[in-house]
C-alpha cells in the first residue's frame, strides 16, 4: 500500500473517531449553540393535518368582521406588512396590484394574485403572524381575513364571514390559473 493511501485512510479513522466521541455526535457547532429544531410529536403532525380546500372543505366554525380583523391585523401584522397593508422593506404588500400581473413588473397580492379567499384564511392560519405562526384562533383569522379582503375591494367592510360566506368570496383572480392535467402521485 503506498504511503498516500495509508495516510488517507488514517485521516479517515482520525476523524470518524472524533465524530463518534466527541461530546455533540458530530453536530454542528451553529446547531448546537442555537438550538435550532426538535423532533416532530405526534402532537404537532396532527395539528398540521388538514387542507383547507378552495370550496372550503376544513374551514373551523368561526367568524370575523373587518372591523374586527383591522384591530387585530395592527396588533398582530402591520408591523411587517403596513398600517393598511401596503407592504414594508421586508415584506410583501398585501393590497393593490390588480390588472398588473401581465405586466413587465407585476405586484402579486392578495387582491391580485390568489385565486381563493379560503388559501387567504388557511396562509394566514398556518403561518401568520410571522413571529408566532399558528397561534390565532380561528375568529381571528377570519377577521384579518375579512380586512385584508375589504381592503382589496373584494368584500365590502360590514358583512361576517364565517366557514359558510367564505368559500362563496369571488376572486379577482380566480380564473388566472390553468389546471395542472398531469396525474396525481402519490
Amino acid at each position: 500500500m503506498s504511503k498516500g493511501a495509508i495516510i488517507c485512510r488514517l485521516g479517515i479513522v482520525a476523524l470518524a473517531a472524533v465524530a463518534l466521541f466527541s461530546k455533540n455526535g458530530g453536530a454542528s457547532p451553529a446547531a448546537l449553540r442555537y438550538q435550532l429544531g426538535r423532533s416532530a410529536t405526534a402532537e404537532d403532525f396532527i395539528k398540521h393535518n388538514y387542507l383547507v380546500g378552495p370550496k372550503g372543505t376544513g374551514l373551523p366554525k368561526g367568524r370575523g368582521t373587518a372591523a374586527k380583523g383591522r384591530t387585530i391585523y395592527l396588533q398582530s401584522c402591520a408591523m411587517c406588512h403596513g398600517q393598511k397593508g401596503e407592504g414594508t422593506d421586508n415584506f410583501p404588500p398585501l393590497v393593490g396590484g390588480l390588472g398588473t400581473l401581465k405586466a413587465d413588473n407585476p405586484l402579486p397580492t392578495i387582491g391580485s394574485y390568489w385565486p381563493y379567499a379560503t388559501t387567504v384564511w388557511d396562509y394566514i392560519n398556518r403561518a401568520m403572524p410571522y413571529t408566532a405562526p399558528g397561534t390565532l384562533k380561528p375568529d381571528e383569522v377570519y377577521a384579518i381575513t375579512a380586512y385584508l379582503l375589504s381592503l382589496n375591494g373584494i368584500v365590502p367592510e360590514s358583512p361576517e364571514l364565517n366557514e359558510r360566506t367564505l368559500p362563496d368570496v369571488k376572486m379577482p383572480n380566480r380564473d388566472g390559473f390553468v389546471p395542472d392535467s398531469r396525474p396525481d402521485v402519490k
